[in-house]
């Protein structure tokens, strides 16, 4: 039986296929397109799961949404009823998109189908409907490997529930309770966000990023005025600071005044001010995390616990729920934001729904790496190159770990492309631009020459799985790159006197370790473990690199510039590597070296087609 979840009309729209209970496809639709986060109805992604597993959408059983929409509809007219007149403007705006498509989406979705060769309603698919955060909890809980487990669920808004537990126990996810709209841990961080000067649904990881650089000054500030923050973790906000709710900002001049002025402006000079109200920020949300955590536990007794929603994205409280946390084991799905309703609608359905039995987890999850997107074969990956008139070499399989060892040991730039394309925001080896740790240029290089973006952003580092204890200190695996934690003490390099007294981003240039490519400046650093058995080219690099550097460590970032999505396909790949300063790429075993390209003309207007967020 073949089960296709939807998510979409908001942002980061996804298409996922389940056939018999198991997890064969997922993709973005950004990622066809070329619009990042792009929020349309995800047809390019509905042909390639249905591509993928050699059917066509008339031998799909159910096409299931992400969430509801009526529901959502009913938030949004008793918010908008209750704050009246407040709020006209955002209320004028909104409505006519309502009445115009979503409030009759299944006319919507129906028509989408059809588009895609759903013959009649009596012979295509049944169509249903999820609860957004029902979905999100399908997402984390079913690919889990845990038969018991709390399930918390932290996002900006669903339909109503902003924050929802759960407890999963064999086939059966039974909700527990929810925190409701406009009280918002997500709403929270991301009115922060756009304080501070960065895109909303886009910028939150920035935010996160910049917050080492600054000091916690604000946090009395934050739980005295903000939020009410009980000892359970549940919280109230204090909505006279904050627009979202009825207006078209997500803070207002109460807030301001609060903080000592406006909102940052987009691409101006980040202040110490700016650091530190994201430090503070982030601190309270680490908090209140560790609270809901210890909570949850009491409450439902599980030793494992399962993260999803957009919140869960935010690596550096996950990281100190891991150490700090009551709970022995912690998975998180990896594409935990809006495009993982695509998954959970499917498998919520699969099991909820039709009730069936979810086989006994043996040890692994259920998410394939989430290594879910398209591959190519050599073939068309030469097809692709030879068009674009590009010279390559290919390599023996055997070949080319050493290979690609030798030039990134020499602080070369590879653009690694292989295998299936990942599921989520994160680059795991199957899409990524990839490093020398070692090198104390690296991170520079990368951000202002090869991804084009703000030099404080910090690397991730991909690890041996069998070795990542040698460098961090971490107790277990994280493959979908969404836990911190500390470079150990053996590999770090003391500070000066005359470091230690530096601010804000003054720190940025003073390394911290002897892999200061991926130390942020707080010693931290955001890992993926890289496991043999779902990523074996990728393991074998590294292995390799190990041999050759005594380092079992590489750069990892996604293989993409500042405003555009990763890449998809070959043509994307090399596109990027031209545009760019790498210095290789690297597709299956076909092996590109930048002085053997052709002379590549200068699009000067290409940086400018970019949404720059």
């Amino acid at each position: 039986m073949n089960v296709l979840g939807i998510s979409a009309y908001y942002h980061d729209s996804a298409a996922a296929l389940v056939t018999d209970g198991i997890i064969v496809a997922a993709a973005q639709e950004e990622r066809f397109t070329r619009k990042k986060h792009d929020p349309g109805f995800p047809a390019k992604s509905v042909e390639y799961c249905l591509a993928e597993s050699n059917l066509s959408i008339n031998d799909i059983d159910y096409v299931v949404f992400y969430d509801k929409p009526m529901l959502k509809f009913d938030r949004l007219l008793e918010t908008y009823l209750s704050r009246a007149p407040s709020g006209f403007k955002s209320f004028s705006m909104a409505m006519p998109v309502w009445l115009k498509e979503k409030l009759y989406l299944k006319s919507v979705l129906r028509k989408e189908l059809k588009a895609l060769g759903v013959k009649n309603k009596t012979s295509g698919p049944q169509l249903l409907f999820t609860e957004h955060h029902q979905s999100h909890a399908a997402s984390a809980y079913y690919p889990s490997p845990y038969a018991d487990a709390a399930v918390l669920c932290m996002d900006g808004v669903g339909e109503w529930a902003t924050t929802s537990v759960w407890h999963g126990q064999g086939s059966k996810l039974t909700p527990v309770w929810q925190i409701d709209f406009p009280h918002s841990l997500g709403m929270l961080y991301s009115a922060f966000t756009y304080y501070t000067g960065f895109k909303v649904n886009s910028g939150e990881y920035k935010l996160m990023g910049l917050a080492p650089y600054g000091e916690p000054t604000y946090v009395d500030t934050i739980l005295d005025n903000l939020i009410d923050v009980k000892e359970d973790g549940t919280f109230k906000l204090e909505m006279d600071y904050f627009n979202y709710v009825t207006g078209l900002t997500m803070t207002n001049s109460k807030f301001d005044k609060l903080f000592g002025g406006p909102p940052r402006q987009p691409e101006t000079p980040l202040s110490q001010r700016e650091m530190d109200i994201a430090r503070s920020i982030q601190e309270v949300t680490e908090q209140i995390v560790l609270k809901l955590g210890q909570s949850v536990y009491n409450e439902l007794g599980s030793e494992n616990l399962c993260l999803a929603g957009g919140v869960a994205l935010n690596c550096v409280s996950n990281g100190r729920l891991c150490r700090e946390g009551p709970f022995k084991n912690v998975w998180i799905q990896p594409a935990a934001g809006d495009a993982g309703g695509a998954v959970g609608a499917a498998l919520a359905t699969w099991y909820q729904y039709l009730e069936k039995d979810r086989p006994a987890p043996t040890g692994g999850d259920a998410m394939f790496g989430s290594y879910l997107g398209p591959r190519y074969s050599q073939h068309e990956i030469t097809t692709q190159l030879d068009a674009l008139g590009a010279n390559y070499e290919v390599v023996a399989d055997d070949d080319l770990p050493d290979r690609i060892a030798s030039v990134l040991s020499d602080e070369s730039v590879v653009g690694w492309f292989q295998g299936r394309m990942e599921f989520g925001p994160r680059a795991l080896g199957g899409r990524s631009i990839i490093g020398d740790p070692r090198s104390t240029n690296m991170q520079s290089v990368m951000n202002l020459k090869i991804k084009y973006r703000e030099s404080f952003r910090p690397f991730a580092p991909s690890v041996l799985a069998e070795r990542v204890s040698d460098y961090f200190d971490i107790d277990g695996d994280s493959p979908y790159m969404l836990h911190v934690a500390e470079v150990k003490d053996q590999h770090r390099i003391a500070m000066t006197d005359e470091q230690k007294n530096l601010f804000g981003i003054e720190k940025l240039n003073v390394p911290r370790s002897v892999i200061p490519a991926i130390t942020h400046v707080d010693y931290s650093a955001r890992i993926q473990t890289v496991h043999r058995e779902t990523n074996p080219r990728y393991h074998a690099l590294l292995s390799s690199f190990a041999e050759k550097t005594e380092c079992p460590v590489l750069v990892n970032t996604s293989f993409n510039v500042r405003g555009e999505p990763i890449v998809c396909t070959p043509e994307d790949a090399y596109r990027c590597f031209m545009r760019t300063e790498m210095d290789y790429l690297v597709i299956e075993n076909i092996v590109l070296h930048k002085p053997d390209q052709p002379e590549w003309k200068k699009d000067e207007d290409w940086m400018n087609e970019f949404e720059l967020d």
